[in-house]
């Protein structure tokens, strides 16, 4: 049997870091990932998949990624459900990652602004540029 799924998209938001009863890192996100193809609008159409990762790698996730990021998720499909507070079955289809790459450099701090490397920064792109 197989069940790999392999994304590279932005996340839409900041991740989201919590702690299980027994102590064990848990982070959530949601990855925006474009379709291969354009719809017949010529846009092209993207999805949001929701993302779960766990232990050390969820507490790295939670301090070095946030809205707009770029990485590449290596994990499992999982379809699991809940009893809702209302008594009505719930499922959820989510990803749990067994790798996160962060394929984009986060933003720089203030003490770094200076271009140590000399290049041209005026192609940049900014965080508040992504449009989600």
């Amino acid at each position: 049997m197989l069940n790999r799924v392999i994304l590279i998209g932005r996340l839409t938001a900041d991740p989201e870091l919590r702690y299980t009863q027994n102590g064990t890192a848990v982070t959530n996100f949601r990855l925006a990932v474009e379709r291969g193809y354009t719809n017949q609008s010529g846009q092209r159409e993207v999805d949001f998949i929701p993302i779960v990762v766990w232990d050390k790698q969820a507490e790295t996730c939670a301090n070095y990624l946030n809205k707009g990021r770029l990485v590449a998720v290596d994990g499992r499909l999982q379809v699991r459900s809940y009893d809702a507070q209302d008594g009505s079955r719930r499922w959820v289809t989510e990803v749990v990652a067994q790798d996160v790459r962060f394929l984009d450099w986060g933003r720089q701090s203030d003490q770094e602004s200076d271009n140590p490397q000399g290049t041209d920064q005026s192609d940049d792109f900014f965080i508040e540029d992504v449009p989600f």
